[in-house]
């Protein structure tokens, strides 16, 4: 009987997923790891609930409806058409799975000479890509992100968007691939900064990842 019931319970669990399309990527490092910028409760809570709701609650959204057999881009990219649900969990979700993969434990990691050459092109130097992009986090009212992208020509552009849009969006003005994205809701500072959000923006170089970042800037111009 009770191997019954167990057997009973895994195939109601298994019909309850069957239909999960998105899942988190493991954290590429520690809870902690990140100490003295982004502390260990921060990241946990960050991770393990308010990043793991979205990718939970984009399954359901679009369970049952052709978004559960499309790619997170595809339905970015479209999602002007679905609904409300669909948007703030698929950007949700997409947003933190990249902010995970450009910060890093490791110290003074570099730009590669092409994106730094493309950062001074742009912007003038690095020390004013940093406030420039630092200032869109700032200046962000209520909750949302500081992104740098690559637009369609493989120009860098500095942007920013409410709740959990993304440049990938349909739905913002500035669209592009974004290569680097800075989180400024509340809960991922706020346990640490309160409310100085300028004083989190400036501890996250600390801990950037200028590798992923390279790379991901790499891959961008490559598709142009």
């Amino acid at each position: 009987m009770k191997i019954l019931k167990v057997a009973t319970l895994g195939a109601v669990v298994a019909a309850q997923f069957a239909f999960a399309q998105f899942k988190q990527n493991p954290l590429p490092y520690a809870y902690n790891a990140l100490e003295g910028s982004v502390d260990a409760q921060t990241m946990e809570i960050h991770y393990s609930k308010h990043a793991a709701a979205y990718v939970a609650n984009l399954n359901k959204a679009i369970a049952g409806t052709p978004q559960e057999k499309q790619t997170l881009f595809q339905i970015l990219s479209g999602v002007s058409k679905l609904t409300p649900a669909v948007r703030n969990n698929a950007g949700g979700h997409y947003n933190h799975e990249l902010f995970w993969t450009v910060l890093t434990p490791v110290k003074n990691t570099k730009p590669s000479e092409k994106l730094a050459k493309a950062i001074t092109e742009t912007f003038g130097s690095m020390d004013a890509f940093k406030e420039k992009i630092s200032k869109a986090g700032a200046d962000r009212f209520g909750s949302g992100w500081a992104w740098l992208s690559v637009d369609k020509n493989g120009k860098l552009f500095v942007s920013s968007t409410p709740n959990q849009d993304n440049p990938l969006m349909d739905v913002v003005e500035e669209k592009g691939t974004p290569i680097l994205g800075i989180d400024v809701w509340e809960h991922a500072y706020y346990l640490k900064y309160q409310n100085k959000r300028a004083d989190y923006l400036t501890a996250i170089w600390n801990v950037l990842n200028w590798k992923e970042v390279s790379k991901r800037y790499d891959d961008a111009i490559s598709k142009k």
